[in-house]
């Protein structure tokens, strides 16, 4: 009976493991190997690779209006819901779809920042936090609809150049606003 338990356990813990999201920070990049999904939801054969990312956040407030508000923005990749087409992806793609993951970083930080800015109390937060969070998430939802729309999906070498160095330079700037885990 030991050995079933056993078993089972392991076999949880692989399942749980693997459906994990994977957290951006600078050392990690994607890898083929995070796109899990068998679906491709975009269901065009255009598409070679589609990923999931963006944001999970959380607050710490009172009832105290006055109080200081503590907030958590993280970026994530679900790699559950990331796609790709095994027979036509290469290095060149992997690369289109990490700077999707970055885009996610990058208006994470513009988010982090805007709020540090203007939340800093228990009662800022419920006024503003929502209004904030909708701007962001449509400037980004935009932006990640042009930078596909200008690379042609990764297809324009030249515009995946200039979105390459954009994105790292933007990335850079925002440094300030990276998210550091305080132990």
């Amino acid at each position: 009976m030991k050995y079933r338990f056993s078993a089972f356990l392991l076999l949880m813990s692989f399942v749980f493991i693997s459906a994990q999201k994977i957290y951006w920070s600078e050392g990690r990049k994607l890898t083929w190997d995070d796109f899990k999904s068998k679906t491709n939801i975009l269901k065009g054969a255009e598409v070679v690779a589609f990923t999931n990312c963006g944001w999970e956040h959380s607050a710490k407030t009172t009832t105290n209006p006055k109080a200081p508000v503590e907030m958590k923005i993280l970026t994530v990749f679900n790699p559950e819901k990331s796609w790709k087409d095994v027979t036509r992806i290469n290095d060149y793609v992997l690369l289109h779809e990490q700077k999707h993951f970055d885009i996610a970083e990058m208006f994470a930080r513009k988010f982090r920042k805007e709020a540090s800015e203007k939340i800093k109390t228990s009662a800022d937060y419920k006024k503003l936090f929502n209004t904030l969070y909708k701007n962001i998430l449509t400037e980004y939802k935009n932006f990640q609809r042009k930078y596909d729309a200008e690379t042609d999906h990764g297809n324009n070498r030249e515009k995946q150049e200039y979105y390459n160095n954009f994105i790292s330079e933007e990335l850079q700037k925002l440094n300030n606003y990276r998210y550091i885990e305080v132990s």
